[in-house]
């Protein structure tokens, strides 16, 4: 109630007139701090008795003459506004802010933060009052001069006001006033010079030099980046203190002290876990390790380790701790929680030409230790039925090197042909994964079936049922130049498998099946890549006919060309089903758009046919088309193509759809 100019402009007035003479008043107010309000009750001397307590009914004494007349405060001029105080608004209103002063010297990062941490931006279109507004405000000045400072700017000031604007939205306005960048005058890293000829690399890895900017991120990131450098180089116990920072406001200029103790540089020991450890041993883990005893110790093959062993499944927690064996040695003591090792997985489905289907696996990861995986699995379906056993020795005396051995007994039903088949095969590979992935992978396999499969004969369509014994040693071998496994965007990609079988149907004889593939990914702008595939197929030493069926060359569907139905390109026997041939040609060309946030699509054409001669041919090529979109997610591009023949023939689908995890190629 004691803040109004009237009441400001009488209590000024009568402490002048008490102190001073009574004209210049006026002209001094502004320099003058107001005194505070009087209160509800006053007492004066005059009216105060030293034997006793104030008459409430006596009056005030008469105010001492001063020689000045008491002023009249209704002549003086309306009291100036105040810069600085807000404009009332009327209520709440809606308002809009602005920063001004920071253009030249904000980092995108300071900019970024700023935005992340406003209360103006926080609550931006939200009505607010005047009282609101002026304390976000002033709360966003104090983070403004923070993060100003975060940079170097330490003598950084921050004003604010509000403008109001007629017709418009009013505007909180942050006026900035960094002042001059603070520089380091000396940077010393007391002890660095005991990692003796790696010290230079360690100081420029920290790369905070005498002269930079003050800035908090730059010393932050140095000081992880020397942790992290100084483990790299081979010392397990080295030991970083915190930066200490002098700032000497009077020359704009700070210093950084950092105390640095190295430890020594060790190298690898040997590995060491519980002998209790029911996951798997010191040997297995050496195994899956990329480092061996003798090597110079380095931080990055610790993680790498830490990471495999988690990437095994059968661990939850690996916790992987230095110890000092003397001699520049240092063992790696390695504790594990055990993960659960069962699992049982379900799918159902529904496929056009393929009808309903039900699959279910339950996998024993760690039943024969170390990494000794059991899975059965079973599909039931109108068009397949199938029962395995599979044992896989993940890390087999290597990382990333797998030993599988299966058992399968299976009834398949195609358009081509059926067959029941029971067969034991084995394999030993080096694969590729998410998390590594490799430039070469290989596999050296061996497999022996035995299936009974129907058919027709091609010269008159009448039903044929042969048993086959078949031995085959597939082999393979990769060369993955891409930049992704499931998505790359530049780069090539060449394979080629080699089948060398032997097949008893009455008489004994043998053929090679031999398969060449290779593709290219090409950026064209920042949302498109070109990607293009080939593949070639050849079986040599036998003709079709005595070949079973199920071991021969077929094309189309969503891994081949799309727009067909699965085995619905090349030759037909009387009745128009598939019968396949001895050699292949398939080719593809597509482009990847990102089009809109983790969407895309891809319009595509493939061609490809089957041939009955031995070496693939270009004529009679099969064409499809169609678009194909996809959701980038964060594990890979989830795919949905529909497709559609371009020549196509009578009794061949319009239209197929294809859903997958991962591109085409």
């Amino acid at each position: 109630m004691f803040s109004s100019p009237g009441w400001r402009r009488a209590l000024f007035c009568a402490a002048t007139t008490i102190l001073a003479a009574a004209p210049g008043c006026a002209a001094a107010q502004d320099k003058v701090a107001p005194p505070p309000p009087p209160t509800a009750s006053t007492a004066t001397p005059a009216s105060t008795s030293s034997m006793g307590q104030l008459d409430p009914q006596s009056p005030l004494a008469p105010m001492p003459d001063l020689g000045v007349a008491w002023p009249d405060l209704s002549a003086l001029p309306p009291e100036p506004a105040d810069p600085n105080a807000s404009p009332e608004l009327a209520g709440e209103v809606r308002y809009e802010y602005r920063v001004d002063g920071i253009d030249d010297v904000a980092t995108p990062l300071l900019r970024e933060r700023f935005k992340q941490l406003s209360t103006l931006a926080a609550n931006d279109g939200d009505p607010a009052n005047a009282a609101q507004l002026d304390r976000r405000a002033h709360e966003d000045s104090a983070l403004l001069v923070g993060l100003l400072r975060a940079q170097g700017y330490y003598d950084a000031r921050v004003t604010s006001r509000l403008e109001p604007r007629p017709g418009a939205r009013p505007l909180v306005v942050l006026e900035a006033e960094p002042g001059t960048v603070y520089k380091f005058d000396s940077v010393t890293l007391a002890g660095l010079s005991g990692a003796g000829d790696k010290a230079p690399g360690l100081s420029d890895a920290f790369g905070v030099k005498p002269g930079a900017p003050v800035d908090a991120d730059a010393i932050t990131n140095g000081e992880a980046q020397l942790r992290t450098a100084i483990g790299n180089k081979g010392f397990p116990f080295a030991k970083v203190e915190a930066p200490q920072i002098v700032v000497d406001h009077a020359t704009h200029t700070a210093t950084l002290d950092m105390n640095v103790a190295p430890g020594g540089a060790k190298r690898f020991g040997k590995i060491t876990t519980n002998p209790r450890n029911r996951v798997f041993g010191a040997n297995h883990i050496q195994e899956i390790a990329r480092f061996t005893p003798g090597q110079p110790y380095d931080a990055n093959s610790i993680a790498d380790l830490r990471r495999a062993l988690i990437q095994t499944s059968l661990v939850s927690s690996v916790d992987i701790t230095p110890v000092d064996a003397g001699n520049g040695v240092v063992d790696m003591d390695v504790k594990l929680e055990r993960a659960p090792p069962r699992t049982i997985a379900g799918e159902i489905g529904y496929g056009t030409g393929e009808g309903p289907r039900v699959e279910v696996d339950w996998t024993h990861r760690n039943l024969f230790p170390p990494e000794g995986a059991l899975t059965l699995r079973g599909v039931l379906g109108t068009q397949e039925q199938l029962a395995s056993a599979i044992f896989r020795r993940n890390n087999f005396h290597g990382r990333d090197r797998i030993l599988t051995g299966q058992f399968v007994v299976s009834n398949l039903v195609r358009d081509a042909y059926r067959a029941k088949s029971v067969s034991l095969s084995g394999s030993l590979e080096r694969q590729t994964t998410i998390f590594f992935q490799k430039k070469w992978t290989w596999s050296l396999g061996a497999e022996i079936t035995a299936t009974d499969e129907r058919d027709v004969i091609l010269a008159t369509g009448a039903p044929r049922k042969q048993i086959y014994y078949i031995g085959a040693l597939p082999t393979s071998l990769s060369y993955d130049g891409s930049n992704d496994l499931l998505d790359p965007t530049r780069g090539f990609r060449l394979s080629g498998r080699f089948s060398p079988e032997v097949s008893l149907e009455g008489t004994a004889f043998g053929y090679a099946r031999v398969q060449f593939d290779a593709s290219a990914y090409q950026p064209v702008t920042g949302h498109v890549v070109i990607a293009g595939r080939m593949r070639l197929g050849t079986i040599a030493g036998a003709p079709r006919d005595a070949i079973a069926p199920s071991r021969r060359f077929y094309a189309g569907g969503g891994g081949s060309v799309r727009g067909f139905s699965y085995q619905g390109i090349g030759p037909t026997d009387p009745n128009g089903a598939p019968v396949g041939g001895r050699s292949l040609t398939e080719f593809s060309l597509e482009a990847r758009v990102k089009a809109f946030g983790n969407f895309g699509i891809v319009p595509f054409l493939d061609a490809g046919n089957i041939y009955t001669s031995a070496l693939p041919k270009f004529t009679g090529m099969r064409f499809g088309t169609g678009l194909g979109l996809r959701y980038y997610s964060n594990f890979g591009p989830i795919r949905i193509d529909v497709g559609t023949p371009i020549n196509r023939r009578p009794g061949e689908p319009r239209v197929a759809v294809y859903v997958s995890l991962g591109q085409a190629f």
